[in-house]
């Protein structure tokens, strides 16, 4: 055991002493000073383990602080720690981690701080997102953030979170739910001269998730999308979707590669729109008509 994480263990203990420390000298001064100094203890212990890398004994430090400000009435203060708390776990235990967010979310509700209660579950999210297993819960939370994003008019927050929904909603092969959510995200795009010519990669997103699901539907969308925004009509995303199609139709699935190929040469594609290629392709070979 390194002199950090002894040090780290006095403190502790000299916190707790303080905690329970009686008799003439606990009566004579007030119990608030004890809590305090019992707090910058426990702070001081998870920061020493902290540098020691013993994650999970300065979570422990940091929650306990965090009761400890929540006992005392600095609900703020409580928050906080629970966050420093979270950002230990998570090295060792996400579950540990999600725990102390959701705690601190609990507190920053009901002090009516939306934003700071969205950016923890958008900071959930972002743990749950890297493990296939998980991404329903991703799901969960950024849906949970976008919308308290919204009530605080920051229609920029949210979006960034519904479109990790949309991404993550395809990739569980919820199209309708990812289409609908491109599509009113693009609209919002649209509306906006900064942000208007980001709606083509939503577009493009939604059309390949209509796609997955059925041709036809896919045909009519895109002629939609290029009427709500004309310049879709002369993007690359555009004339691949169509030719993708076309060849779809004429059940040519080489011809359906190659044209993947030759964007992919120009404008790389990224792990989402592989996925989603492939599973239409995968789709298309499957298909009785086409053997």
């Amino acid at each position: 055991m390194g002199d950090n994480e002894q040090k780290a263990l006095q403190l502790m203990a000299e916190a707790e002493k303080k905690l329970t420390q009686k008799g003439f000298l606990g009566s004579l001064f007030g119990g608030s000073n004890k809590i305090e100094d019992a707090i910058e203890c426990y702070q001081r212990a998870g920061n020493m383990f902290k540098m020691s890398k013993n994650w999970t004994k300065a979570g422990e430090c940091f929650c306990e602080a965090a009761n400890l400000h929540a006992r005392s009435g600095s609900r703020h203060d409580a928050g906080l720690c629970y966050v420093d708390a979270s950002n230990c776990y998570k090295k060792v235990d996400i579950e540990f981690a999600v725990t102390c967010l959701m705690k601190s979310i609990d507190i920053y509700t009901d002090m009516g701080r939306f934003t700071m209660a969205a950016k923890h579950h958008q900071s959930i999210a972002e743990m749950y997102e890297s493990d296939h297993n998980t991404l329903a819960k991703a799901i969960q939370h950024y849906e949970q953030a976008a919308d308290y994003f919204k009530g605080e008019e920051s229609v920029s927050s949210a979006n960034k979170c519904m479109l990790k929904v949309a991404q993550y909603a395809a990739q569980l092969e919820d199209y309708e739910k990812a289409i609908s959510i491109y599509e009113q995200v693009a609209a919002s795009s649209l509306e906006s001269s900064l942000l208007k010519y980001s709606a083509k990669e939503y577009f493009f997103r939604a059309a390949l998730c209509h796609l997955s699901v059925d041709l036809l539907n896919a045909q009519h969308a895109i002629e939609k999308y290029s009427q709500q925004y004309p310049a879709f009509q002369d993007s690359r995303e555009y004339k691949l979707i169509k030719i993708l199609c076309e060849h779809l139709e004429e059940q040519n699935i080489d011809g359906f590669t190659d044209a993947i190929k030759d964007y992919d040469s120009i404008s790389r594609l990224d792990q989402w729109y592989t996925t989603i290629l492939l599973r239409i392709k995968k789709a298309a070979d499957e298909d009785p008509d086409l053997r």
